[in-house]
């Protein structure tokens, strides 16, 4: 044997495995082409990697569970101070309201990605920012009972229900809990958290103009990487109440909260334990995803806490807000409005604000030495709830009705805990609320005992074409985000404003269609929503005629209509369509390309990859395309369900040529005939390797009845996608 060959087969040439091959250093072949649109995000959640197994299911799981019990496990661990993680006067009170709230405060509402949903604090990034310092022992603190209960309850409501079940032990009287979040079990890491490369780098990288805060990135709302709101010590790290108002304001709205739920949620979240920055962060070990093995997954170990709670840095403000911080009272707002307030510096070199003149006994006592009094503190945030004149004027509402302040921030608490878990319809427990909330987009129940078929045949011979009524049906159902459950067909708030006048919906088009379809539903006692969906099924069964494949597209009545009363028509702006690459369409260029706009938006809703792709190539032959252009419409069959698409696309008889920024010419390869055009939203299924090789199953002479059946699969998937209502 060679001397070389027998040194390599020996072992003794080095370890097999190339360096760094399985660490995020080397994470993927594909890094070579870093422009390559990358289809993990429709695949991020594969059953693979869930440990509970495809047959799992957290809601028939969530019938085993003993609530009652559960709550009072939670309300004894508040309580049960443990050596190794000592407790601020006895209670874990504090520590396990900001685990909630930043497992929750992570959701923004433009994309409705984030939030406590998913319990994805768990993983990295969240698990290891710098907003979320020993939020990782919160969650050991968790783990005997989220051992003892087992599958019963997810780790995303327990850690929602942890922060519940401190305010109810410090006295406050919760608006209520629905479980029913179930877990995910890898990181998230498409989610778009900012293009910093630092933690904590300066916010103006986030903003066109920092003094102007609704210049921040869409669709992010946190000021800086790392945090879940703005900076407490200000905007950029310097003091000045104003500006930092005018952050928390934006910052607030895009987490789907108004001025008075914001001034709640500070008062309220403040009443309660302290900041930690008795000491120099610098010492803290690295953050969870980066320690050594040795730590077993927690992070910023802290050489110097000596087994006292008082120890603890976190941020690096120090101190209690409240005289009495294990206690909900109205102390936050006597404090704060009490006393003059001036800056100061914490053991950390944080700056934060001191009472002037402070009597004795509104001092709270020391986290871990009950005989000493320490001084109380206020943030910037703090400190702009009383300086901005429309939050300070809310606070004094609350100064001067303490139970309409209770009322509101449990009312405010629960929406942060609860905004993306969806419409009341998917409340499971004892506890959950029967009131109905607007932000929960209520939809009343809808008529399903009707003539469908007599329904069916009146849209058929309506005159709408084939375009008009899949198109309308699409628009409908398109807004839906399996981010937060919001949007869909159901509803029908197409009709409604905003949505009937965004120009994604080609508001003439829709007026028409709407024209006929709402008498049609009157007359058949259908609702209008079930009306839209059933005549964009009706449009795909002419065109599977038009092809000569005869088909019944499923359908499922009982869809209702909402009323402009039922409709938060701001929040439902985040919703308005930019861009839809499925009616290859986009509202003006923008700096991400069409086809990763596309790829965001089929996450959004749910779909895998070969979804989308016999989705989108289904749409162009339908001639659904926004304004009736021909782009992608590769076929001389037009209105027919057929598989053109994708038969043009992989011919080698074309060539495909730039004309602009988004537009292709396909020509005849011989003579150089233009014979159709295309957008980077259709050429992408042939140049992406992963999606063509979709596009290739469908493109052959086997394939046209799998190609008919999965497009209708995944029309009735889109259209389905809200009735939270069916199995």
């Amino acid at each position: 044997m060679d001397a070389k060959l027998k040194e390599a087969n020996s072992g003794m040439g080095g370890c097999p495995v190339m360096h760094g091959s399985m660490t995020e250093t080397g994470n993927s072949n594909t890094s070579w082409w870093p422009k390559a649109l990358n289809l993990d995000i429709l695949h991020q959640h594969d059953t693979k990697s869930n440990p509970l197994g495809e047959d799992f299911d957290y809601r028939e799981e969530l019938k085993k569970l003993d609530v009652a019990a559960l709550k009072e496990d939670l309300k004894a661990l508040m309580t049960d101070s443990q050596e190794w993680w000592p407790a601020d006067w006895g209670h874990y009170g504090g520590l396990m309201i900001r685990l909630s709230w930043h497992s929750a405060g992570s959701y923004r509402l433009a994309d409705g990605r984030g939030g406590g949903g998913s319990g994805n604090i768990r993983f990295a990034p969240l698990n290891s920012w710098p907003d979320n310092v020993s939020l990782d022992k919160a969650r050991r603190l968790l783990w005997p009972l989220k051992k003892k209960y087992g599958n019963a309850v997810s780790w995303a409501d327990l850690i929602l229900l942890a922060g519940t079940m401190a305010y109810e032990s410090m006295g406050l009287k919760t608006f209520g809990f629905s479980f029913g979040r179930e877990d995910i079990w890898h990181p998230e890491k498409d989610v778009y958290w900012g293009a910093e490369k630092e933690w904590l780098a300066p916010s103006d990288n986030r903003y066109e103009d920092v003094a102007k805060p609704d210049t921040m990135e869409n669709p992010l709302a946190a000021v800086q990487m790392g945090l879940i709101y703005v900076n407490p010590e200000g905007v950029n790290g310097v003091s000045d109440p104003l500006k930092t108002a005018a952050q928390v304001r934006e910052t607030f709205a895009r987490m789907a909260m108004n001025d008075e739920e914001t001034a709640a949620l500070t008062v309220g979240g403040h009443t309660v334990g302290k900041a930690h920055g008795a000491g120099d962060p610098g010492t803290l070990s690295a953050e969870p995803e980066a320690d050594d093995i040795t730590s077993q997954g927690l992070g910023w170990v802290n050489p110097n806490q000596n087994g006292k709670a008082a120890n603890a840095i976190t941020s690096g403000i120090e101190g209690a807000w409240t005289t009495n911080p294990t206690v909900f009272d109205d102390g936050y707002l006597e404090l704060l409005f009490g006393y003059e307030w001036e800056l100061t510096k914490s053991p950390a070199g944080a700056t934060q604000w001191q009472p002037v003149g402070i009597k004795e006994e509104h001092m709270p006592v020391d986290a871990s030495d009950p005989s000493k009094r320490v001084m109380p503190m206020m943030t910037d945030a703090d400190m702009a709830m009383k300086m901005d004149p429309a939050y300070r004027a809310i606070c004094e509402k609350f100064m001067a009705d303490p139970a309409y302040f209770r009322d509101t921030f449990a009312r405010a608490w629960f929406k942060l805990t609860h905004r993306d878990l969806g419409p009341q319809v998917r409340y499971i427990g004892p506890d959950a609320p029967k009131e109905v909330l607007i932000w929960q987009d209520p939809v009343p129940a809808g008529e399903k005992n009707y003539d469908i078929g007599g329904l069916k045949s009146a849209i058929a011979a309506s005159g709408l074409s084939v375009s008009e009524l899949v198109s309308t049906a699409w628009d409908s159902a398109r807004t839906y985000r399996g981010s937060d459950m919001r949007g869909g067909a159901n509803g029908a708030r197409i009709r409604l404003a905003p949505q009937k006048d965004w120009e994604g919906n080609e508001p003439a088009r829709l007026a028409k269609v709407l024209s006929v379809l709402e008498p049609l539903a009157t007359a058949f006692g259908a609702s209008v929503a079930d009306t839209i969906v059933l005549a964009g099924n009706v449009g795909i069964e002419m065109a599977a005629d038009a092809a000569g494949y005869e088909l019944s597209v499923p359908f499922e009545p009982g869809r209702g209509d909402a009323t402009d009363e039922m409709t938060d028509a701001a929040s439902f702006a985040s919703l308005e369509p930019i861009h839809d690459g499925f009616r290859n369409w986009v509202k003006k260029d923008y700096v991400v390309s069409p086809e990763e706009l596309l790829l965001d938006r089929a996450q959004l809703m749910g779909l895998t990859g070969p979804e989308m792709t016999v989705l989108l190539g289904g749409m162009r032959v339908l001639g659904t395309n926004h304004g009736g252009t021909k782009h992608g419409v590769f076929t001389d069959q037009e209105g027919a369900l057929t598989n053109d698409f994708f038969v043009t696309l992989t011919d080698m008889a074309y060539t495909w040529k730039p004309t602009g920024k988004n537009t292709y010419d396909i020509c005849d390869r011989k003579t150089g005939e233009k014979v159709y055009t295309a957008t980077r939203a259709d050429l992408v299924f042939g140049s992406n390797s992963i999606l063509r090789a979709y596009a290739e199953v469908y493109a052959q002479d086997d394939s046209f009845d799998r190609f008919v059946n999965d497009f209708v699969a995944a029309w009735v998937k889109v259209m389905n996608a809200d009735r939270f209502d069916i199995a």
